[in-house]
């Protein structure tokens, strides 16, 4: 398979027979996604269904509070509330080409099973959707979303119940149902092509911030700034940037509660290189190779791996990835519904974080950039919940 390495990390690590679906996959990206037919479809839908291109909002007061002129990036206004459904919309589309009737997801928070099963409904496809049955729990809202849009939502309740287990339910249905059907990974992880497929996918945010900032600044940005799990929105805005030395690119990742022998969800800053899904990348393990479990607070940050090309970018010294922990993501989460009246997903609450919690790490005067992934109607109750924690501690 070529072109699967990002350094010396990626590659195809799977079972025999999973070869034939991605090999199918790999050849639909290289000779239909560039066709312009294709390409002509794919912006149709992005426009005229997603609502791209998103805003580029400017933060007046937190601007002022910081010091420096923060901008969001509103991926939260697509429609289902998410980037993702640039990656589900892509990849149904290339699914249909393909001959395919059925898409299957793994989610974690849920955006990526809800843009999945809008996608199907739109295209006239089957959906089934693989979940942690934890996830199931704390994202109850999404679960009803998928339902109502069609979709057969299988909870995972072996193993930690999350992300990691729902992909590797997803994998073991794809095999025996290859024939058919098109698995619509979630993140720009996996085995080659995935990697590939959905930062392609997820680059017109990239593309898009490039040219506001150029048209609203004059300039462009001074640093990028956004969420890191598998890391699909946080590749999809870095890559436009990745040639130009200027525009400091930070990838959050979550630190979890912080404390002392608690689970992360920090493959990058704490975690060391292995496999897992199909990919050689930075895992959160233990010394006998096992995979560790992790914890945050937002379920699309809950994920022992990452991207392959994060993990070079990381490397290779090109971007930067710190760590936020729960509660600063939910002070963040906060903050910005108050001084701006927006309200953020809590995965992209901790890239807010980083920056409101790091000031000194941008100049007077600097243009800042928070890609916000996604909305935060979908972590009502959790939110709720810590607020009112919070209330008893205080009480």
């Amino acid at each position: 398979m070529k072109n699967s390495y990002f350094g010396e990390f990626g590659g195809c690590f799977v079972p025999e027979l999973l070869m034939p679906p991605l090999l199918e996959v790999e050849a639909a990206m290289n000779d239909i996604l560039p066709t312009p037919s294709f390409q002509n479809d794919l912006n149709d839908l992005l426009r005229d269904y997603a609502g791209r291109p998103t805003p580029l909002t400017y933060c007046p007061a937190l601007s002022s509070e910081c010091g420096f002129h923060l901008w969001l990036k509103r991926e939260d206004l697509l429609h289902t509330g998410a980037h993702k459904i640039n990656n589900t919309l892509g990849q149904a589309l290339l699914a249909r080409r393909m001959g395919k009737t059925a898409l299957l997801a793994e989610t974690g928070a849920g955006q990526h099973g809800v843009g999945t099963a809008a996608v199907a409904a739109r295209l006239g496809m089957q959906c089934v959707i693989f979940m942690g049955a934890e996830d199931v729990e704390r994202q109850s809202a999404n679960v009803t979303r998928m339902k109502i849009l069609g979709a057969e939502v299988h909870p995972v309740e072996n193993g930690t119940r999350t992300l990691k287990d729902a992909i590797n339910a997803a994998l073991r249905y794809w095999i025996s149902h290859q024939r058919t059907t098109h698995y619509c990974f979630g993140t720009a992880a996996g085995p080659h092509p995935f990697p590939t497929l959905v930062r392609l996918f997820q680059s017109v945010i990239g593309k898009e911030t490039r040219a506001q900032c150029l048209e609203k600044t004059g300039g462009l940005p001074d640093a990028v700034v956004a969420c890191v799990g598998g890391g699909s929105n946080a590749i999809g805005i870095f890559h436009a940037f990745l040639e130009d030395a200027s525009v400091r690119l930070f990838g959050v990742e979550a630190a979890g509660t912080g404390e002392p022998g608690c689970f992360n969800s920090a493959p990058l800053n704490l975690g060391v290189p292995g496999v897992l899904h199909g990919s050689h990348t930075m895992l959160l393990q233990n010394n006998d190779g096992q995979i560790e479990p992790s914890q945050s607070v937002s379920a699309g940050l809950d994920y022992p791996g990452v991207g392959p090309e994060h993990a070079w970018l990381h490397k290779s010294g090109r971007a930067h990835y710190g760590m936020v922990k729960d509660a600063n993501a939910l002070a963040a989460f906060r903050r910005l519904c108050r001084s701006e009246g927006i309200l953020p997903a809590l995965e992209s609450s901790h890239a807010l974080a980083f920056v409101l919690d790091h000031p000194n790490r941008f100049a007077p005067g600097n243009a800042v950039i928070v890609n916000l992934s996604g909305r935060g109607d979908k972590d009502m109750d959790i939110v709720t919940q810590a607020l009112e924690e919070e209330g008893h501690e205080h009480s």
